[in-house]
């Protein structure tokens, strides 16, 4: 059963960092992907960062491009995103999702525009870990 964690949410200043971590376990190889997504009060759950664990594709939503960098640590089955030049609409409750098609990092277009990191494409959530930015 696969199971992830979250750590490293807290109380940070604009302009400051928090870097967060997704511990993952249960998968049986290292073929699968890892989504973080976060939601805000009363607002929709938003993509934020995705990145295929074996290796290839990582996504970047454009409200976070440049300032957040994601990455995994294979050997601790863990996954971060590294949090910079925070701001206060960077507070929310982060999620880090799984599944094991490495495609759900991947950018789907149709003549319907564009979709990336729909929470549908995920079978497995954490609980989430809360950031709060103050200005």
């Amino acid at each position: 059963e696969v199971h992830l964690v979250e750590s490293g949410g807290g109380l940070a200043q604009a302009g400051g960092s928090l870097r967060l971590s997704c511990a993952a376990s249960g998968f049986t190889n290292d073929d699968y992907a890892i989504g973080w997504f976060r939601q805000a009060p009363g607002k929709e759950p938003e993509g934020v960062s995705c990145i295929s664990v074996s290796g290839g594709a990582i996504y970047y939503a454009h409200s976070v491009k440049g300032r957040f960098t994601i990455s995994s640590d294979n050997t601790q089955n863990t996954v971060y995103l590294q949090m910079n030049s925070l701001k206060p609409e960077d507070t929310a409750v982060y999620y880090c999702a799984g599944d094991l098609a490495a495609a759900v990092c991947d950018t789907y277009c149709s003549g319907y525009g564009c979709v990336n990191m729909a929470a549908s494409w995920y079978a497995y959530w954490g609980r989430g870990t809360q950031v709060t930015v103050s200005s």
